[in-house]
């Protein structure tokens, strides 16, 4: 497998963190939990999303775009880095969000990811929950095709097989830092969303016949849903990459337990994740996605789900900046 024959352009900094979590594991009382800090990756403050943008940036300055045009919740953390990428080479950003929140309150609106989305001076259209998305954005494309734009459309979370890509490259970087520390890795844990996170992960670990089960936690669909939407774009990504028949339906695992109310509504135990590691590791998660994750990371070692694993792996996958935008939402009291 070589990743040097697609196009890609360098966004992040990489090889992201891979830290022990020496209280956590104390506390839990489980495995030995280690973080992969893809929170790190510097990009308009960092996440998961930069390394999709790493390829399908690339794949945009061969098309020769001149705008960038992508998509998401009001308070996206794949906007956020998409938008400061376009700053960074040169494209202008158009951004749409879907109102997918109910009672949004101001700072939802108006704060985290929003505001950086505002400073980096993307151009911000709304719609009304249950849009079709991709219609929306062709529609934005025509227009601006016709002004004389040359259009680039990057799918929600940058979740198609190009943008997966990144996540194939961050398993191999994750087997390379274990291999250096003589570090047997048992699983893989992350929050599961838009699927090209898990996608890309499960074809790196699969292609480098690693043997390590990887486990998404949900964030917005239930189990069936987000599990055959992984498989289909992990196949598709295998594909081109040049191992078909690489994924099988049984390696794509996800556990959507923890969603709560919706996408993007806070649950108790998710700020008691956050809450929880910011007092014994110094370490930020957002409300949505690693907070969710991390939720269900925690009560599973709880309820023995990992009793056979040594080590465990989470992936942070960024969005500190969405916890401005949940302030009012959001307790820090941990008996609240």
């Amino acid at each position: 497998m070589l990743l040097s024959r697609f196009s890609r352009v360098s966004l992040a900094h990489l090889p992201t963190p891979l830290e022990f979590l020496p209280r956590l594991t104390r506390h839990l009382g489980g495995p030995d939990i280690y973080v992969k800090r893809d929170d790190c990756t510097g990009l308009g403050t960092g996440g998961n999303k930069t390394r999709k943008l790493e390829f399908l940036m690339a794949d945009a300055q061969d098309k020769n775009a001149t705008v960038i045009i992508s998509q998401g919740a009001v308070q996206s953390n794949h906007a956020r880095q998409t938008v400061a990428a376009a700053c960074k080479l040169g494209m202008k950003c158009e951004l749409v969000f879907e109102k997918r929140v109910s009672d949004a309150s101001e700072p939802y609106l108006q704060s985290g990811n929003v505001f950086l989305d505002r400073l980096f001076g993307a151009n911000i259209r709304e719609v009304e929950k249950g849009t079709d998305m991709d219609a929306a954005m062709q529609s934005i494309a025509d227009e601006l095709a016709a002004d004389g734009e040359t259009p680039y459309i990057i799918p929600g979370g940058g979740s198609n097989p190009i943008g997966a890509l990144g996540y194939v490259d961050c398993a191999l970087e994750l087997i390379v830092q274990a291999n250096t520390r003589d570090l047997v890795l048992d699983h893989v844990v992350h929050a599961t969303g838009s699927a090209g996170t898990q996608a890309g992960l499960i074809v790196g670990l699969k292609a480098m016949h690693s043997g390590i089960p990887l486990l998404g936690i949900g964030v917005n669909a239930g189990r069936t849903e987000q599990e055959e939407k992984v498989y289909k774009l992990a196949c598709s990504t295998a594909d081109l990459i040049g191992a078909p028949g690489l994924i099988e339906r049984d390696d794509i695992v996800a556990n959507c337990d923890y969603v709560g109310d919706g996408y993007g509504v806070p649950t108790k135990s998710m700020n008691d994740a956050i809450l929880l590691l910011a007092r014994l590791e110094g370490l930020l998660f957002d409300p949505v996605y690693s907070g969710k994750g991390l939720a269900g990371l925690i009560d599973l070692v709880g309820n023995g789900y990992f009793r056979d694993a040594k080590n465990v792996v989470f992936i942070h996958t960024g969005g500190a900046a969405g916890l401005f935008a949940y302030r009012d939402r959001l307790s820090t009291d941990p008996s609240s």
